[in-house]
C-alpha cells in the first residue's frame, strides 16, 4: 500500500524546480555563448572583441534563464502583464476634447 501523504503537489515540488532551472540557465548559457562567438567570428577581427560578444551573449542567455526561472518559482501563469485599463478613464478623456 502506498502513503499518500508523501505525494507533493507539482506547483510545490521545489526539486523539480530547481532542476528546471538548472537546465534551463545551463542550456541558454551554451546556447547564448555559442551564437555570441559565432557572431563575433563574423563580425569582429580583434580577439577582444570577440570575447566580449561571447560574455554579452552568455549574459543574456544567464539573464533570460534567471527571468524564467524566477517566473516559475513565483508561480505566475503571464509572462507579460499587461497594465490596467479602466474604460472610465478613456472616456472621460473623450468627454473633455
Amino acid at each position: 500500500m502506498v502513503d499518500d501523504s508523501k505525494v507533493v503537489v507539482p506547483p510545490h515540488d521545489l526539486n523539480a524546480k530547481w532542476d528546471a532551472c538548472l537546465d534551463l540557465g545551463l542550456r541558454r548559457f551554451v546556447y547564448s555563448s555559442l551564437g555570441g562567438s559565432f557572431a563575433g567570428l563574423l563580425l569582429f577581427r580583434s580577439p577582444v572583441t570577440r570575447w566580449a560578444s561571447v560574455a554579452f551573449g552568455a549574459g543574456i542567455g544567464i539573464g533570460s534563464a534567471y527571468t524564467e526561472c524566477s517566473y516559475k518559482f513565483d508561480s505566475s501563469t503571464t509572462k507579460l502583464v499587461a497594465a490596467p485599463t479602466n474604460p472610465e478613464s478613456h472616456s472621460s478623456l473623450d468627454e473633455q476634447e
